[in-house]
């Protein structure tokens, strides 16, 4: 492994109390988040709000402006409009309530043909999502990432020590939060997508913490009479270089997929940019930390 930082004496643990103030400022932003998805608050995509969705590809290149428009005079409100230019395509979201959906899409088609110069297009993917659909699937999503949370608890109980099983949890628990009350505070939109973001960046933070973990582990078995929290430290930046180079790697490829991958995951992209960046920080100034709180000042074999 290339050595970026040769020799590194980094006091991470001296520094945990001032971690431990930001952590509790985007742990309680993630709550905030949560809750408002919860309860229906928040910015749901029609995943979880139910509405209408609709893929439309043009012959030729159209103004949004000129769509908009064509949906004002058709009596359309609450349009949401995505468009793609370099594939001439435009992505259409209502959000509607189940009784009002069964001739959204129609009316939707109906305006831009009666309503735009513009009329030959063809509607590649419709999707149409009643709001007791969506519920389910936002409550199931809640689900998912407890049950994630639970496995990895277990996982790591049973492959290191309880101290650290507590620190990877919440150090998961964390980075989940603080996405999410990331993407709450940007407006960004809450759906299947972003939900399958916040898993990856679980699994990622995860595989960060368990390799810092294992160094530790390891230091403990050779230097039994050392103070803990110098023992992580030296193991911490002992792996610097490979913390480094593994998030720098994982950054280049998300910010890749977030400036020339599309609209269409320009969410999911972001959400791992974002990700990526608290995971690296969660697994040195979350999940150490817990077990230097939880393991005490000297190492018990």
């Amino acid at each position: 492994m290339i050595e970026l930082i040769r020799n590194a004496r980094i006091d991470f643990m001296g520094k945990r109390y001032l971690a431990f103030i930001l952590s509790g400022v985007l742990i309680i932003l993630g709550i905030t988040g949560i809750v408002q998805i919860s309860r229906g608050k928040a910015n749901l995509g029609i995943d979880f709000a139910g509405g209408v969705a609709i893929e439309i590809k043009f012959d030729q290149a159209f103004s949004l402006a000129e769509i908009r428009d064509a949906f004002n005079r058709a009596g359309l409100k609450d349009v949401e409009l995505q468009d793609i230019p370099e594939e001439k395509k435009l992505i259409v979201k209502i959000k509607r309530k189940e009784e009002e959906i069964t001739r959204l899409t129609e009316s939707i088609i109906n305006a831009l043909r009666t309503n735009m110069s513009l009329s030959n297009f063809t509607v590649e993917s419709t999707t149409e999502i009643g709001p007791k659909v969506g519920k389910r699937l936002r409550d199931d999503a809640l689900w998912a990432i407890a049950m994630a949370t639970l496995g990895i608890l277990i996982y790591i109980t049973l492959r290191f020590k309880f101290r650290f099983s507590l620190g990877a949890t919440i150090a998961t628990f964390h980075d989940v939060l603080a996405l999410v009350g990331i993407f709450y505070l940007l407006g960004k939109e809450f759906n299947l997508v972003v939900l399958s973001a916040l898993l990856t960046v679980a699994g990622y933070s995860l595989t960060d913490t368990v390799v810092v973990f294992d160094r530790i582990r390891e230091n403990m078995r050779k230097n039994i009479n050392e103070a803990t929290d110098k023992l992580i430290n030296r193991s911490i930046n002992e792996v610097l270089s490979r913390t480094i180079i593994t998030s720098l790697t994982t950054l280049f490829a998300a910010l890749a997929l977030y400036l020339f991958g599309g609209a269409a995951i320009h969410d999911f992209s972001l959400a791992i940019l974002i990700g990526v960046i608290i995971g690296t920080y969660s697994s040195i100034f979350v999940a150490s930390p817990v077990v230097l709180l939880f393991g005490g000042m000297k190492i018990q074999k």
